[in-house]
């Protein structure tokens, strides 16, 4: 997770990411390399007569070039919670599809679990969960942040 603080316009800033080790060219080259070796074998022990594995390593590429898809998919998810005035706004991108939600500053409430398991905004009867891309102590973190900003 990398999260970033700005002091621009708004009063409380924070983006949160998800934690990518790999960017896309990695991911590919990754992936070319397990495809290659994958094959390669399945392709010796072809010629030694057992023709079998072939389609048993067809299927594991599809497996795997399916995950490195939902990987890349997500690669760019981020949250981004800001407090300008009396407006809180909470921004999510995620699998490419923007979600916007705006609560009131003096209605809204934090909604945190013992421990760090879950935290939310909630406001007028709408929950909305935040710091998915964050640990347990990240999260404290987060709501002792917005509790005091919230103020």
């Amino acid at each position: 997770m990398e999260c970033s603080e700005t002091a621009n316009a708004t009063e409380f800033l924070r983006v949160a990411r998800r934690n990518n080790s790999l960017d896309s060219t990695g991911r590919l080259l990754v992936f070319a390399f397990l495809f290659v070796v994958s094959v390669g074998i399945a392709c010796a022990f072809a010629a030694c007569g057992a023709w079998l594995v072939l389609p048993f390593a067809g299927l594991e590429m599809a497996g795997l070039y399916w995950a490195f898809r939902c990987i890349e998919r997500h690669a760019r998810d981020y949250e981004r919670i800001a407090i300008d005035g009396d407006k809180v706004k909470i921004e999510r991108f995620e699998a490419g599809r923007a979600q916007r939600d705006e609560f009131n500053r003096c209605w809204a409430q934090l909604v945190a679990a013992p421990g760090g398991g879950r935290l939310a905004l909630r406001s007028h009867g709408r929950e909305v969960e935040i710091g998915r891309h964050m640990n347990d102590d990240e999260r404290l973190v987060l709501a002792r942040e917005l509790r005091t900003a919230l103020r």
